[in-house]
């Protein structure tokens, strides 16, 4: 164990966290997402939701402040009258972290599948929202948030 790391991340997802470099993308996937298929790493987060696990990764990784969009979130297939209130939370949770890097951009489903596939990892988790898969831009480490 160690001071000040939440324990939720795994010693294999803070290995992923740790080696991903500026502008790599990681995605956190809901018990639907074709993780499996998909990622060229993938780490297993089953028995966890992605807002804990999103809150979790923000506290250590940053977010791309030169990316106009560091969020990327699956769109609604059109004419899907699915609510998705877990998005509000993943807005809270990102202006939380860092209020500069908040906007959030909708990916038509299947451009985000692609571009999940060209991410450096997938994260599954066992998340029952649906649409509730969201990919994170990371930035780079300052001095100022060191």
């Amino acid at each position: 164990m160690l001071k000040g790391i939440p324990a939720i991340l795994s010693p294999e997802l803070l290995k992923i966290l740790m080696e991903m470099g500026h502008g790599d993308e990681i995605v956190l996937a809901d018990g639907n997402f074709p993780a499996a298929a998909i990622a060229q790493r993938l780490v297993r987060c089953d028995g966890h939701g992605v807002p804990e696990l999103l809150e979790a990764i923000l506290k250590l990784f940053p977010l791309d402040p030169y990316s106009e969009f560091p969020v990327a979130l699956m769109e609604l297939v059109p004419g899907d009258t699915v609510e998705t209130p877990i998005w509000d939370i993943y807005r809270e949770l990102v202006c939380k972290s860092e209020a500069k890097a908040n906007k959030v951009e909708n990916v038509e489903r299947f451009a985000f599948y692609e571009r999940a596939k060209k991410a450096y990892a997938v994260v599954a988790t066992g998340e029952s929202a649906l649409y509730a898969n969201i990919i994170l831009k990371k930035g780079v480490v300052t001095t100022v948030n060191r």
